[in-house]
């Protein structure tokens, strides 16, 4: 999986950097290493995601797994973990979506603390009802955790595709941002964030999403 980490002060800043970002193990593990490294940091931090051109996540590698049931099941599985661990992650973290975010690249924004959108390309959508594969009950969680209940009500059922200022006047997303002040946008709310006493900002994410975090079917190891 192409994923750049690097620091900016106490930011960690993950670009996905392959091609349409799929889910699949690869990157499924690759992004919950990341969530390990992230609960060893000591001190300040605060992480922030995105990836480049066209696509932050369109999600299901469904090409991937076409004759391969058992790899697609245990795929949704790793990632609704994922997204349990992500709500309660100690750790502020930041989702600065570059591009498409589409089904579970959707479902993964929703997991996040702050989300920041490019104001000029690319939807916000759960297309399951397009495509003709339900959300878990898990995945619900995800997006019922998160959203507006009548916004996610609305994307579940309709898989309408949000443009960046439709997603902040729904509540999908914080902010909006031109491309090239993007980043800066998210690793500059992030580090506000990591300058608080971490601690802190971890008990409250517990006492938001433990039962969001333990709908996905995450278990803290």
């Amino acid at each position: 999986m192409g994923l750049e980490v690097q620091r900016q002060g106490a930011v960690v800043v993950a670009t996905w950097r392959d091609g349409e970002n799929r889910l699949n193990p690869d990157t499924v593990s690759a992004l919950d290493a990341l969530a390990s490294d992230i609960e060893r940091e000591e001190g300040a931090c605060a992480l922030v995601v995105t990836g480049e051109g066209k696509f932050f996540s369109n999600g299901l590698d469904l090409e991937r797994f076409a004759g391969n049931v058992d790899q697609l099941v245990d795929t949704v599985s790793m990632f609704q973990q994922l997204l349990g661990r992500l709500f309660v992650l100690p750790a502020y973290t930041v989702a600065a979506i570059n591009g498409h975010a589409f089904a579970g690249g959707a479902m993964l924004t929703c997991a996040f603390d702050h989300r920041v959108m490019r104001e000029d390309r690319g939807y916000w959508c759960l297309n399951e009802a397009d495509i003709g594969l339900p959300l878990s009950a898990q995945m619900t969680a995800a997006v019922l955790g998160r959203l507006p209940r009548a916004t996610a009500l609305e994307a579940m059922l309709t898989a309408r595709r949000f443009s960046a200022h439709d997603a902040l006047a729904a509540g999908i997303v914080e902010s909006v941002a031109s491309e090239d002040r993007l980043l800066e946008i998210a690793v500059d709310r992030a580090a506000a964030v990591a300058a608080k006493h971490r601690d802190v900002v971890a008990a409250h994410k517990r006492h938001a999403f433990s039962e969001t975090a333990k709908a996905c079917g995450w278990v803290p190891r």
